[in-house]
């Protein structure tokens, strides 16, 4: 069965895989996760929204019904009752964490933040590098010349006449230093 179903195939007990992790098992359970209902494996119990999931001697769900309320909480629909905006903290908390020990220490983004707006990169016109390329030429400047003047790296003068500081990451400063030193429009206002 595919990951991310809806767990409408049913399953049965012939070896079907974890619809959340794909892994092989023939003790699969049903959960509901993130709203959708599951059959998943013991890995991936935890993550059963309704926040019940079986003791370690009580995980086979090979016996007996498949569909009944062994992934509901007990009385129907009283995880609902318990607040959404509680269960909707609670599975974004676990997917923060995941997310967390998957991607390493995030730590540093919490203490200094982000510095995606201290130099951005406008919107530039198209061909933007061969005018700046013609300019310099025309001044009779090397791109070394022009890096040492405008005190800017080299790598970032080749990529605007590249045709490439988006990709390069050249910041908004060089591209309008450019454009003051040669008297040139390349940025798209």
């Amino acid at each position: 069965m595919a990951k991310y179903s809806t767990g409408g195939g049913g399953g049965g007990d012939d070896g079907d895989a974890c619809e959340l992790c794909g892994r092989e098992t023939t003790k699969l359970q049903r959960a509901t996760v993130a709203g959708a209902k599951l059959l998943v494996c013991s890995d991936c119990r935890p993550h059963d929204d309704a926040g019940n999931a079986p003791e370690s001697g009580d995980r086979s769900g090979s016996g007996g019904s498949r569909g009944g309320s062994s992934g509901e909480s007990p009385g129907g629909a009283s995880a609902e009752s318990s607040g959404p905006e509680s269960r909707k903290k609670e599975l974004a908390r676990k997917q923060a964490k995941m997310y967390d020990s998957a991607t390493g220490d995030s730590k540093h983004w919490e203490e200094d933040g982000t510095s995606y707006e201290s130099d951005r990169l406008p919107y530039l016109v198209s061909g933007y590098g061969d005018d700046v390329a013609a300019a310099r030429q025309a001044a009779g400047l090397t791109v070394e010349e022009v890096a040492e003047e405008l005190d800017v790296d080299e790598d970032d003068l080749f990529a605007v006449e590249d045709g490439r500081a988006a990709t390069a990451g050249v910041g908004g400063s060089v591209v309008r230093a450019l454009e003051e030193r040669f008297g040139v429009e390349i940025v798209d206002e």
